[in-house]
């Protein structure tokens, strides 16, 4: 019979606003450097080509590293890990703010990434451990959601802000403080946790991981940028290739960096398509909103930032709020579905605005949006963390932040790529009266050129371009808005589908007090699960034994003396 689950105490929740505040801050910083990047480009002076990688580097390396540095938390301690990340990220973080060369600032910002990597399934995989009760963790993990969520817009806020004060290296420096905070009160509010099984380390499949991850990320990104051509269509092909090369290296060894067959928990695959789809629309829409705000409706960074802090309160709300409270009462279907049902009503508010008006739909449409979706994004990253075995945690949280950042890249790549054809075919006739040619060329390519063309011209002509290139974006921007709803209605659907089995509790989920959930000491000596333990809330394990009711991770062969047998998921 399961014990039952023990509750957090004022440490844990302590611990918990530790690392909801380091969640907060990784994910301001991939987008506070949106508004530095006029003030670097005037101080560096970088190229074109070093300016793309300015921009990416961060989040290329961050996606390629999640995975194997779960795995390695798993492995050296998750504690441990997040306490070496931490320092990295600090230092990283000052020498990003006093970089003097565009060299300088993207080696430092791919350092930043690498330490951010350590830093997100850390907080994730320690969740599990932190919090034995299915509830508390719910409940924890929509917090933890809830600070990655707003994490984008408080970026944009805050990087706006500094910027009318401060030159642009303390968009960088604010880091340095919460990264010292984290070293002080990690050692005395979070577990350690190991697997003491784990394994050595597979380190072939560790690069294949990041370089299967990497060119697919680069080359998604690139479609958005450039269109179809080979140099993308060879990243993605050659990223898939490597994908299918590890996937069935991780079928063969013995101690997997991610073990495939956690996809056959009916659970865990829907959580993941959940992840990366939900994430397609939110991130990918967000692209369009920020250049809505400025260009279209002419706010300054800082205003434009504060318009969308209703979103950022709505995503507060739907994940730390909404999501944990529904589940409790409802099947993980109706919930999910529900989630993406309201954001795809937010899409569609959103396709109501105008080239001249729209201020009270953008912040509706957005709310709405990021509110589902941050339901939507707990209940993937809970079901995600709670069905994969404990001692596997910190790879299952690297698995789903690679899902999200893929996500967001394909989404940007696709809906750009979509709002880009209709912007210029909407612009595709001949040059306006007083435009000349070449400035009808430039500003058919983005807002953003025919905003600084018509700088160039008398007021008649300018007003015209821009008249005409502000039509022509809302235009692409309700399209992309559609598409987004579309999306999310599909996504609905798969979850209802997939999710249809799943019950209020987690299938699979150890209880608390489990062997498995207990932090690993100095000297580990795991205890030996007997099937009844592994069986959670709402689990049908214990009154269905057969072999078809459980999936187990690991190798198929027997378990060796002193080794810590497989973990039921579902």
């Amino acid at each position: 019979m399961a014990t039952a689950q023990a509750k957090a105490g004022r440490r844990e929740w302590i611990g918990l606003a530790v690392l909801v505040l380091v969640t907060l801050i990784i994910s301001m910083d991939m987008t506070v450097l949106s508004y530095a990047l006029p003030f670097i480009t005037a101080d560096l002076q970088p190229t074109g080509s070093q300016l793309l990688w300015i921009t990416d580097v961060y989040a290329f390396v961050l996606a390629g590293l999640l995975i194997p540095m779960g795995t390695l938390g798993d492995r050296i301690g998750r504690r441990r890990l997040l306490m070496i990340g931490a320092a990295v990220f600090g230092v990283a973080s000052a020498a990003t703010a006093l970089s003097t060369s565009p060299g300088m600032l993207i080696g430092t910002r791919a350092v930043m990434g690498a330490a951010g990597a350590t830093l997100m399934p850390s907080t994730m995989s320690l969740i599990r451990n932190m919090f034995h009760d299915e509830n508390e963790r719910r409940a924890a993990i929509g917090l933890w959601a809830a600070g990655f969520s707003a994490g984008g817009v408080i970026g944009l806020v805050a990087g706006g802000a500094l910027l009318q004060y401060f030159s642009w290296g303390t968009v960088f420096e604010i880091n340095v403080p919460i990264m010292l905070l984290l070293l002080v009160l990690a050692p005395l509010l979070l577990p350690e946790f190991r697997d003491p099984a784990a394994g050595r380390l597979d380190l072939l499949s560790t690069v294949l991981a990041f370089v299967a991850v990497l060119p697919m990320i680069w080359g998604v990104k690139q479609f958005a940028e450039d269109g179809v051509d080979w140099p993308q269509v060879s990243g993605l092909v050659g990223g898939l290739i490597l994908l299918a090369v590890f996937v069935l290296r991780q079928r063969r060894v013995a101690d997997p960096v991610i073990d495939v067959r956690l996809f056959r928990a009916p659970a865990f695959s829907a959580a993941v398509v959940m992840n990366v789809l939900a994430n397609f629309a939110l991130v990918g829409f967000m692209f369009f909103i920020s250049q809505y705000l400025q260009l279209v409706l002419g706010l300054r960074p800082f205003s434009a930032g504060l318009w969308s802090l209703p979103a950022a309160g709505a995503a507060g709300v739907g994940a730390a709020v909404l999501a944990p409270m529904l589940a409790q009462r409802f099947r993980r279907a109706y919930v999910a579905a529900g989630g993406l049902l309201v954001g795809a009503a937010g899409c569609l508010v959103l396709a109501q605005v105008g080239d001249e008006v729209g201020l009270t739909q953008v912040v509706v449409g957005q709310a709405l949006m990021t509110g589902g979706i941050a339901m939507v994004l707990t209940l993937s990253a809970e079901l995600i963390v709670s069905t994969a075995p404990p001692e596997r945690a910190g790879a299952a949280a690297g698995l789903s932040e690679t899902g999200s950042q893929f996500g967001a890249a394909l989404g940007v790549a696709i809906l750009g790529s979509i709002g880009t054809f209709v912007y210029r075919r909407q612009l595709s006739g001949a040059a306006p009266d007083g435009v000349p040619a070449d400035s009808w060329v430039t500003a058919r390519e983005t807002l953003g050129g025919a905003v600084e063309e018509s700088r160039t011209l008398s007021t008649t002509a300018a007003e015209t371009l821009v008249t005409v290139a502000r039509a022509a974006f809302a235009d692409e921007l309700r399209v992309a808005a559609v598409v987004s709803a579309g999306i999310l209605v599909v996504t609905a659907v798969l979850a209802a589908v997939l999710l249809r089995n799943v019950g209020v509790s987690v299938p699979g989920q150890q209880p608390a007090g489990g062997p498995a959930d207990t932090p690993t000491p100095a000297d580990p000596t795991p205890a030996d699960p007997t099937p009844a333990a592994g069986a959670g809330a709402g689990s049908t394990e214990a009154a269905d034994p057969t072999p078809a009711a459980e999936i187990r991770i690991g190798p198929e062969s027997a378990t060796p003396a002193g080794h810590r047998p497989a973990h039921p998921v579902a």
